[in-house]
């Protein structure tokens, strides 16, 4: 089980910190723990009680309604809500409840109902993403444990890896080759398989070449393949004060070919990019540079 902070609670709820201690203090609807120095603390049972107040308040309840209701009722009123279509942050919610339970069919459910409402992209770009966006920050603080990050890391990759398989290759001669890869270190593979996705839909062909690979292993692929795009995420690896000089290595390495970069090192971090380098900084700058 994990223990959250207030603000951790904020963060997923979107419910502020302030109104979260008034609620406790005027309905006594919220009772969190207490460390020694007096600063509360939240389980799992407390963040799903307070996404499901946030859902049913989003619904139109008053606090006031929800706080007399016993957590039965208030599981009925949201399994009611569930049953009808909901909005982006209302399933971004629901996930969130799936990763505390660790409950595989929760999952699946939401994510087929999307998939076959709004398709696969948009699922991804409107869900999915502002979903890992949101806990992405507990995930490094701790507040998740690693069993949970797992189980959605890996629910979400199947996802993607199967909609991958689906996509109909309608490349003409002419098709944009990009060739994707994290690098030495990195294992962070969500995006660039999302990556690979997106631009295999626009008809472009893609030589995937996944997580941590040594750039003597990117040269032979680039000497073998000559492609006009090199795709990189860049999360966690390389560090912070090295992300520059890779880059430049990069660049200069493949001077005739576009350098895409991406990931949490490199987007808002002020890297210097060389002229055949950019940083998408969102999914709209990749689809449009694969559209054209």
């Amino acid at each position: 089980m994990s223990n959250y902070s207030i603000k951790d609670l904020e963060q997923l709820s979107g419910i502020k910190a302030h109104t979260l201690r008034i609620w406790e203090q005027r309905y006594n609807i919220i009772s969190p723990k207490r460390t020694d120095t007096n600063i509360r603390t939240y389980d799992d049972l407390d963040l799903k009680l307070v996404l499901n107040i946030s859902l049913l308040k989003d619904h139109g309840f008053k606090i006031s309604e929800i706080s007399k209701m016993s957590l039965g009722e208030m599981t009925n009123e949201v399994i009611t809500i569930s049953d009808r279509k909901l909005n982006y942050p209302d399933q971004i919610h629901a996930l969130t409840i799936s990763m505390i339970d660790l409950d595989e069919d929760r999952f699946e459910k939401i994510i087929s109902t999307n998939i076959l409402q709004f398709g696969f992209e948009n699922t991804m770009i409107y869900i999915i993403y502002p979903f890992l966006s949101r806990i992405g920050t507990l995930w490094v603080t701790g507040s998740i444990g690693p069993a949970q990050e797992h189980f959605m890391s890996n629910l979400i990759r199947q996802k993607i890896i199967v909609a991958i398989d689906g996509q109909v290759s309608k490349q003409s001669s002419t098709a944009k080759k990009y060739l994707l890869f994290l690098p030495e270190g990195e294992l962070h593979e969500i995006g660039l398989l999302f990556a690979n996705y997106i631009i295999r839909a626009r008809n472009n062909k893609v030589i995937y070449l996944g997580q941590s690979l040594p750039l003597s292993e990117l040269e032979f692929a680039y000497n073998l393949h000559k492609p006009d795009y090199i795709f990189a995420s860049i999360t966690s690896s390389p560090s912070n004060h090295e992300v520059q000089p890779y880059v430049e290595k990069l660049a200069g390495r493949f001077p005739d070919t576009q350098l895409l970069f991406t990931g949490y090192q490199v987007v808002g971090q002020d890297i210097q990019t060389p002229s055949n380098a950019l940083i998408i900084n969102n999914i709209s700058d990749l689809i449009r540079i694969a559209s054209t």
